[in-house]
């Protein structure tokens, strides 16, 4: 039998409180056996992975999770996280608890906010900004909020999305 539609991943929320983030499987399964493998292999990889937590050409996602990844169709289920209270639907990157060390002195601000589905890192640039830039973005959303921003990030997420499609 396949894997389950629904991939559930622990993500960072408020206060450091972790929570099962919901999306649509986009990779196969035995992913993170694939991902060392694949970074030990390829020096470039590793590195690519070092600076960015993404790969260009990731070997884990399949197919159809490519299609979905490019679309954002693939994190529709965290509406279910968005009407539980894990997730808000303007908000910062929801990260795993590895990288919130990466976050540095950044970090209480990020835990001072709940994830979003769409966030300042989703309409200024998604998978072609590096860490720290997604980093800065989500200090600044953190920093700067009000709900007149929110509404604006919202209003640009649909078209970040199509552009990002189209340049895929």
């Amino acid at each position: 039998m396949g894997s389950p539609v629904i991939f559930r991943h622990v993500r960072v929320g408020l206060g450091g409180t972790p929570f099962e983030c919901l999306k649509f499987r986009s990779m196969i399964a035995g992913s993170e056996a694939v991902l060392a493998r694949h970074l030990a292999e390829n020096p470039e990889a590793a590195e690519e992975w070092k600076q960015s937590r993404k790969l260009k050409n990731d070997p884990r996602i399949t197919w159809l999770g490519r299609a979905l990844r490019m679309s954002s169709l693939d994190e529709l289920p965290q509406l279910l996280n968005v009407l539980k209270g894990d997730m808000s639907c303007v908000g910062p990157r929801p990260i795993v608890s590895e990288e919130l060390e990466l976050y540095g002195i950044e970090a209480e601000k990020y835990l001072k906010s709940r994830p979003g589905l769409t966030g300042l890192w989703q309409v200024s640039g998604r998978s072609s900004l590096t860490y720290a830039e997604r980093v800065a973005l989500d200090a600044a959303y953190v920093n700067d909020w009000s709900m007149w921003k929110d509404l604006g990030i919202i209003a640009r997420t649909a078209p970040a999305m199509l552009k990002s499609h189209q340049t895929s």
